[in-house]
């Protein structure tokens, strides 16, 4: 059996979709941007509610503070720029002016990942779940297509506190579909094995689910969960998996320090050792070019997780 690889929506052209739903249902909602509404999809939010959106310009320091101002008065504002413009340079704000008060502010970022392709190093964005997770009261979540992205935006709408959520360029393969249901803290197990747990989030659940068939047809049976919620962390799903197989891959476009196989490892170093392994980018920055090459050369294809998995389970023993 050969898994179809259907393109559907960039994660961040659902996240314009759902602003402008969540516009017509609560006007609270406000959105603001740091001059990059067309890249990251608030433009279209905008356009529908020019009264309750402000593009702050190049100021992204700026950008948290006025938002931080707004949730103080009751707003919901949802803030946006490229992930490694927001997060690096907003960071001191997000942590006096949002963390600290626990204040219900938004962060919905655009070009995660090495995805970002021709762009190059300083807009790919490869530390931003690091810089959110060590944030006290964030939420995080990394959606894997369209559909999980318009639900966990709307549904971080309504979850109280500070929520960080990244979304990407690049198209992504279709995983779910509108009847699919969500729940912040609740990761997603997509098949069941007992050979290896497979753990990803974002582009990386399609590619372990690749991973997945090609170690069936070598005689290797691996649960892979879509662990769209980096914190709170499904600590049930997780331990769970870790009695069932024993052995846990972790694959993330993201650099493999203080990330999602960072978060996972000290789950099960505390409750439940087994081994680990990380598919992710290693202490480097990566280059432009197109995303597809940018996996290969960086390690993060199903490839990768297949030798991976093949590595862990030896490890079992």
């Amino acid at each position: 059996m050969t898994l179809e690889r259907k393109m559907g929506a960039a994660t961040r052209d659902a996240y314009g979709k759902a602003l402008v739903e969540l516009g017509k249902e609560n006007p609270q909602v406000l959105v603001l941007d740091a001059d990059l509404s067309k890249s990251t999809r608030t433009d279209v939010f905008g356009k529908a509610f020019p009264d309750r959106f402000i593009d702050i310009g190049i100021q992204e320091s700026n950008l948290v503070g006025i938002a931080s101002g707004l949730a103080s008065c009751g707003k919901i504002p949802f803030i946006s720029s490229f992930a490694c413009f927001l997060m690096c340079k907003g960071y001191e704000q997000l942590r006096m002016g949002v963390a600290f008060p626990k204040l219900n502010v938004k962060v919905v970022t655009s070009h995660g990942g090495i995805s970002v392709g021709e762009d190059g190093a300083s807009q790919q964005s490869i530390e931003d779940f690091a810089l959110a997770l060590t944030l006290p009261n964030f939420t995080v979540i990394v959606p894997s297509d369209e559909f999980a992205a318009k639900f966990l935006i709307k549904q971080s709408a309504a979850y109280p506190g500070p929520v960080y959520v990244r979304t990407g360029r690049s198209k992504a393969p279709v995983i779910y579909n509108e009847q699919t249901r969500f729940e912040i803290g609740k990761g997603i197990l997509l098949r069941s094995g007992k050979d290896v747990t497979l753990i990803a989030n974002g582009l990386m659940v399609f590619e372990a689910l690749e991973a997945a068939e090609i170690l069936k047809r070598e005689g290797l049976n691996a649960s892979v969960v879509d662990l769209h919620t980096l914190k709170p962390l499904d600590e049930a799903l997780l331990l769970g998996q870790a009695h069932k197989t024993g052995a846990f891959v972790t694959a993330e476009e993201h650099l493999v320090f203080g990330g999602l196989g960072s978060t996972v490892s000290g789950l099960v170093s505390q409750n439940f050792p087994i081994p680990v392994e990380f598919v992710g980018v290693n202490d480097t920055y990566a280059e432009s070019g197109p995303p597809d090459e940018l996996f290969k050369k960086y390690g993060l294809t199903a490839n990768h997780i297949v030798q991976a998995a093949k590595k862990v389970i030896s490890r079992k023993s």
